[in-house]
């Protein structure tokens, strides 16, 4: 059974601290902060957890007007690369919007150093045009004082000021406080039945998703229905394909109707990320003919940090120059560019020929019946303890890991966990060797595994 996140957006001019704030909620440093404007430039997810509750956080480019933003890069003093900032205010303000419609919780972050401007008024009345819950962040507010002025921020008229500081933590758990009292509030689960699989088609636009599930519905199924989502979630279309019910989810929806705005392909990654959330499978769709894109790497590495089994599908194939090696070539550079290993499935097709599309179905069934797989804990031990003996880790410290016994835990996806003498002596390139060995006796086809360690009490 699979639940969808709840999604929490981070939105507020240039340099009022999303960035800084964004880690401090995800406990990691992977965003990049640096004083100029439209410093951050894509945005940014991570997970987060906070009493019990667990959501994705969105760290977005800063909302700010075309003049506000050349008067901020001329102030700036570094015409040059400032400038340049200010070519990506329509970039920025649509990634923005874009990250708006998707979540669930809104928090409008605004410097309390800086007090209440102009840009903060006109960023507060873009957002009283949502129902969404929005909550203001009034941030660097690490004296007394300016923790008294943020009261000021009430003037904005979308929700509550709460002082924090997310350089020092300072007031972050109040923040997370009432951010977790309203997911927990909100329905946000969309719990799916048990014996539909979820198959999320997911890639970057034009690379052939709608085509794909065109060809998919159209070949003697049954469509079950064909449900709309709200403006925030794609379409579902469920069918029956040899007796089992099929739940695609497409996401190919991402274009907005109207004029395409500059850099309109990097807000399919939010939404394809969500769909990987809902998904049992993810299809990933790759571009044939342009190959392998950072954008492609970005998705898949939701796929791996969401655990989620995986197909990739390299698209219009009918159009590849290709010779007898093409195909195996090809497979390995996927691989190696989406740091994929050689359990994930690779489908070399057409939708617009059918070319091999009749593989996909079984594949992705293969696939999520795999992560269902339990082993029993006589044949993993065995398995396990043969490998230690066969090459026994190198000591740390002078002391040996010691495996014990080993247990799978759960399924979906398989999750193993070894009780050992310190987990601290265990090295990651150990653990790879481990899950080889694994696969080896049961190779767990498109679908992560997970060691857990665990000290024996």
């Amino acid at each position: 059974m699979t639940q969808r996140k709840a999604v929490v957006a981070l939105v507020g001019r240039p340099n009022v601290g999303k960035s800084t704030l964004f880690n401090r909620l995800i406990g990691a440093r992977t965003a990049i902060v640096e004083d100029l404007p439209g410093t951050t430039r894509d945005r940014i997810y991570g997970e987060a957890e906070w009493s019990g509750v667990s959501f994705v956080v969105i760290d977005t480019g800063g909302l700010e007007a075309q003049k506000t933003a050349e008067y901020r890069a001329t102030r700036a003093g570094v015409a040059p690369l400032a400038r340049d900032s200010a070519r990506y205010v329509t970039e920025i303000t649509n990634q923005a919007r874009i990250a708006v419609d998707e979540a669930d919780v809104i928090v409008l972050v605004v410097d309390g150093k800086d007090g209440l401007t102009a840009a903060d008024e006109d960023l507060a009345e873009f957002l009283q045009q949502t129902t969404k819950p929005v909550f203001v962040a009034v941030n660097k507010a690490e004296s007394e004082q300016r923790q008294l002025d943020a009261t000021e921020f009430w003037a904005l008229g979308v929700g509550e000021p709460i002082a924090i500081s997310a350089f020092h933590g300072i007031g972050v758990g109040d923040l997370l406080d009432v951010i977790a009292a309203e997911l927990s509030d909100s329905l946000v689960g969309e719990e799916r039945e048990e014996d539909v699989v979820a198959v999320a088609l997911v890639g970057r636009p034009n690379v052939g998703k709608s085509s794909l599930l065109n060809t998919l519905i159209g070949r003697e199924r049954a469509i079950v229905s064909e449900i709309a989502g709200t403006t925030r979630d794609p379409i579902d279309t469920e069918i029956i394909y040899h007796g089992q019910r099929v739940s695609l989810i497409d996401t190919a929806g991402i274009r907005r109707r109207g004029r395409v705005e500059p850099g309109i392909e990097k807000y399919s990654v939010l939404r394809s990320m969500r769909s990987i959330d809902r998904a049992d499978v993810a299809l990933l769709l790759v571009d044939g003919v342009e190959g392998v894109t950072a954008q492609d790497a970005h998705i898949a590495g939701h796929v791996l940090e969401a655990h989620k089994s995986v197909v990739v599908l390299v698209n219009k194939w009918d159009i590849v120059e290709k010779n007898t090696q093409t195909m195996v070539e090809y497979t390995r550079k996927v691989r190696a560019d989406l740091q994929f290993l050689d359990y994930v499935p690779v489908l070399f097709v057409s939708a617009l020929t059918k070319q091999r599309v009749q593989k996909v179905l079984p594949t992705a069934l293969t696939v999520a019946s795999e992560r269902k797989h339990r082993i029993s804990t006589a044949e993993l031990n065995g398995v396990i303890q043969d490998a230690y003996h066969r090459s026994p880790p190198a000591t740390k410290q002078q002391r040996p890991l010691r495996i014990y016994y080993a247990t799978q835990a759960s399924v979906e996806p398989p999750t193993f966990i070894l009780f050992v003498n310190d987990p601290e002596l265990a090295h990651f390139s150990y653990l790879r060797y481990l899950e080889n060995q694994l696969r080896r006796h049961y190779p767990f086809v498109g679908t992560p595994i997970r060691i857990r360690l665990r000290a024996r009490s």
